[in-house]
């Protein structure tokens, strides 16, 4: 498959009936190791990428050095790869086209793309966010790659978990705007709560990605919520890194 061809078929593998099931990994070798294990997609955690060349999350690894990393994965493997982009290294809008449209070319089919300001506090407001999807969506179009835009709302990663409940309106609204604006999915890690999971997923016409993590821990709470998408975030960095941590203290 093309580029685009493999953009279609990611989308295409969101289904609330079969959930597609994402296990990050952050290099060529754990995409290799995943693609071999027959995944159907790889996805990279912005988080991970970043702990593997020794920066911290938050755009700290610089976009030159992310764009080299996604060019080598995307040619070691034949599956579609989405990449956690963050803020798109970017506030304006034609920055955001303009790295979204890098990003592309180095061989990315989807992007995970989130609200909060990057270095900042709080979210973007709503208008503000619908301008940068939108302008995710006019790189996608210049470099003619249907790129599958996951936009992330961080309402619930910035809030304690006795907030959630109040917070789910908000997110639908957001969800609304992001769906308008262009975005192909909405991701709301940290909601991990069932009932309030399905809430989303009854009313958003978009697919809904979940982050495994408390508890959400099995395929069948996936299908049980009405989630098409799930994903681990960086915790399948941090467990490969315990055990090479384990194995080293071992030898002692």
């Amino acid at each position: 498959m093309n580029q685009s061809d493999k953009a279609t078929h990611f989308k295409s593998l969101h289904k609330k009936s079969e959930p597609l099931v994402l296990y990050n990994i952050w290099d060529a070798g754990s995409a290799k190791a995943l693609e071999d294990a027959g995944a159907k997609a790889c996805a990279t955690g912005s988080w991970s990428v970043a702990a593997a060349q020794g920066f911290g999350d938050g755009e700290a690894i610089p976009l030159e050095f992310v764009l080299q990393i996604i060019e080598r994965i995307s040619k070691t493997i034949d599956l579609p790869l989405s990449v956690d982009f963050e803020g798109g290294y970017a506030i304006d809008a034609a920055d955001v086209t303009a790295n979204v449209r890098k990003i592309i070319k180095a061989g990315a089919i989807g992007i995970n793309f989130e609200d909060q300001v990057v270095g900042g506090e709080g979210l973007h407001a709503i208008p503000t966010q619908i301008e940068r999807i939108q302008a995710a969506r006019e790189a996608a179009e210049q470099e003619d790659v249907p790129l599958f835009i996951n936009a992330r709302t961080d309402l619930f990663l910035k809030a304690e978990p006795s907030e959630h409940a109040a917070l789910i309106d908000q997110a639908l609204e957001r969800q609304v705007a992001y769906s308008n604006a262009g975005a192909d999915g909405f991701f709301i890690p940290g909601l991990t709560q069932h009932d309030l999971i399905k809430q989303i997923t009854d009313a958003a016409n978009l697919p809904v990605n979940v982050m495994m993590r408390g508890e959400l821990n099995s395929f069948g709470d996936i299908t049980k919520v009405g989630a098409s998408r799930a994903s681990y975030g960086p915790a399948p960095y941090r467990e490969a890194i315990s055990d090479l941590t384990e194995r080293y203290n071992a030898l002692h």
